[in-house]
């Protein structure tokens, strides 16, 4: 590649890192005042280039004939997205507003699916191609190659929006108080400003620059409803690289990752995703807060939830055990589709037990966990494959390999804790993702590997029961571990970090063992799910599975023993119920994602313990 070819890459990557900074400075904003990681951020780019794209070419396709048309269809899909951040910052983000990091993120991933199909249901799920930007549609000349102008258009708009933001923020008097609340909202609260219009203003700012970034994306691309995933992830990168609540911070990562893609697709285009990834990972060992991000810090916590073993007694826990195997018995009645349903259920729930293993007893958190799984998958599904092995070496091998990455990840990522574990993590399994979907020689790429046969159909049925049995006993090796001594080991430092290593515990090596013992539990769980489905494919790495093992935990109850069982029951067999009679099923879902987030924040299982418990303490009244 000549000069020439080179320094058209390099424009492109910045153009691309102007897309990236709106998005990442509206997040930012939101993080910095609220203190809410916001997973639907991507909707509202989503929604933005929607809006714009069906004003220009449907609804008055005069604006698309005229540059003041064009420019005011996107000011107003940055207008729509910031009226629809002020309801949801009312509804949604307000109530959120004190609970975990982790819930948050699960609670906007809810109103994902939910805006997602508002939006299917509104737009209809065409992707609609919007006209080249009128005044904007040449290019300039680079020696024997052309750089679209409208590029150097927004090329040149990210600098400005960083300026004004800058500006806002540090000369005006809005501008001190939301750093003010960034830095100390209780005191400003004490100091007589209310945080609430600040904080409705700093999320609907937010939305307007993530609605504006999606608008500005129509002259190069179509608007389309996968936009909104699409984006996020990337922008989570570019927050996260730069550091939580860092506009400066975020700029200078949209530059470095919006460069790294550019010259990713040109240099290597078979790893362009591993190379955005790799980059967030490198800055993150070397910062674990970012680029300018504060340090990171575990908050000590006095009041922290106990991991249950509730119901309490033989009597209860035989009840439950009976309703397990009950339940699994009639999905087997059901034929095919039920005994396949429980199967998956039975998986899932213990892959979620491998994630709720990590999270309730080491307080880690990981958001692309499916990295595991899928390593577990694909190790079971090559060993068949090409080395012959039965189920037992399968489900060893994929084990193996994922407990030999997990020994090499797990010794960078245990310094971090929070958000940062939980974006390192998603760099991992972002990295198995691309490497299972362009690795095609080993994986087989989007045509994955097929007809694995490591059940015989006429032993389904006799491994459906060991299945079964074997989910028992993970439950009750949990249960062990918890009211071991190890168990209270790994509480201690999940809840007070300083406290334990101040009292001789070795913390990192108990973060360790657990991340490491976690993984390998959820690489067994790949294995299995590959033995069942007969067939594996990139989507076991994707982020969607990460979010699957999260609603897991979270609906069930993270700090509850039967957690992963009831969540699992929950999100695949309601899932699949809700998916037969409704289109748009996965809207409904979302809204129960975020009901239960803001309802029953400890779980369906601890709500109901909680309710039992405020029964059992209620006084009886003496008849009169």
């Amino acid at each position: 590649m000549g000069f020439d070819g080179l320094a058209l890459q390099l424009l492109n990557g910045l153009s691309h890192a102007t897309t990236l900074f709106l998005m990442a400075s509206g997040l930012t904003l939101i993080f910095g005042v609220t203190r809410i990681v916001n997973f639907a951020h991507g909707s509202f780019f989503m929604l933005g280039a929607l809006w714009a794209a069906h004003a220009v070419t449907r609804w008055w396709p005069a604006w698309g004939e005229s540059a003041w048309g064009y420019a005011a269809a996107m000011v107003l899909g940055a207008g729509l997205a910031a009226l629809l951040g002020a309801l949801v910052e009312v509804v949604l983000l307000k109530r959120m507003r004190h609970a975990p990091q982790l819930y948050q993120l699960v609670a906007t991933f809810g109103l994902t699916l939910a805006l997602h199909d508002a939006m299917r249901w509104f737009f209809g799920p065409e992707e609609v191609f919007a006209p080249r930007f009128p005044g904007l549609k040449g290019a300039i000349e680079l020696g024997e190659s052309f750089f679209p102008t409208w590029q150097l258009f927004t090329l040149v708009l990210g600098p400005l929006v960083w300026l004004g933001l800058h500006l806002l923020l540090t000369r005006t008097l809005w501008g001190q108080r939301v750093k003010a609340a960034t830095q100390d909202r209780d005191m400003l609260d004490a100091l007589g400003v209310d945080p609430a219009p600040l904080m409705l203003g700093v999320v609907m700012l937010g939305c307007g620059l993530a609605g504006l970034a999606g608008a500005l994306q129509l002259p190069r691309e179509p608007a389309n409803l996968q936009m909104d995933v699409n984006v996020v992830v990337e922008t989570f990168v570019v927050v996260v690289t730069g550091g939580l609540g860092s506009i400066g911070g975020a700029f200078a990562a949209a530059v470095l990752i919006g460069v790294i893609h550019a010259l990713g697709v040109s240099f290597f285009p078979q790893a362009t995703l591993v190379l955005v990834f790799l980059t967030m990972a490198v800055v993150l060992v070397w910062r674990p807060q970012g680029l300018a991000g504060s340090a990171a810090h575990d908050d000590q916590r006095e009041s922290v939830p106990v991991f249950s073993l509730w119901p309490a007694g033989w009597v209860g826990r035989a009840v439950l055990v009976a309703a397990f195997v009950g339940l699994t018995l009639l999905a087997w009645g059901q034929g095919d589709y039920g005994r396949s349903l429980a199967e998956d259920v039975m998986v899932m729930m213990l892959f979620g037990l491998s994630l709720q293993w990590m999270m309730a007893l080491g307080g880690l958190v990981s958001f692309g966990h499916a990295a595991f799984f899928a390593l577990g998958a694909y190790g079971a599904a090559l060993a068949h494959l090409q080395g012959g092995a039965g189920l037992f070496l399968a489900l060893a091998a994929g084990m193996a390999l994922a407990l030999v990455v997990a020994l090499v990840f797990g010794a960078l990522v245990v310094r971090s804790t929070g958000v940062y574990l939980a974006m390192l993590s998603l760099a991992l399994a972002q990295m198995v993702w691309a490497g299972a979907t362009q690795w095609v020689a080993v994986t087989g790429g989007d045509n994955g590997l097929i007809g694995l046969r490591l059940i015989a159909p006429e032993l389904r049925g006799v491994w459906d029961t060991v299945l079964c049995a074997f989910m028992l006993l993970a439950l009750v090796g949990m249960a062990r571990v918890a009211t071991s001594s190890r168990g209270a080991a790994l509480q201690a430092v999940r809840d007070a970090p300083l406290r334990a290593a101040a009292s001789g515990l070795p913390v990192q090596a108990l973060r360790y063992q657990v991340f490491v013992g976690s993984a390998t539990l959820a690489g067994l769980a790949g294995g299995l799910w590959a033995a069942f489905k007969g067939a594996v494919f990139p989507s076991v790495a994707s982020v969607a599975m990460s979010v699957d093992a999260l609603l897991v935990i979270l609906l069930g109850g993270v700090h509850q023993l039967w957690g992963s069982a009831v969540g699992s029951a929950l999100l695949v067999w309601g899932g699949a119920e809700l998916g037969q009679g409704l289109d748009y099923w996965r809207g409904v879902l979302g809204l129960v994602i975020m009901a239960v987030m803001v309802l029953a924040p400890s779980g369906v299982l601890g709500a109901v313990q909680h309710a039992l418990a405020r029964r059992h303490s209620q006084p009886t009244r003496s008849p009169a």
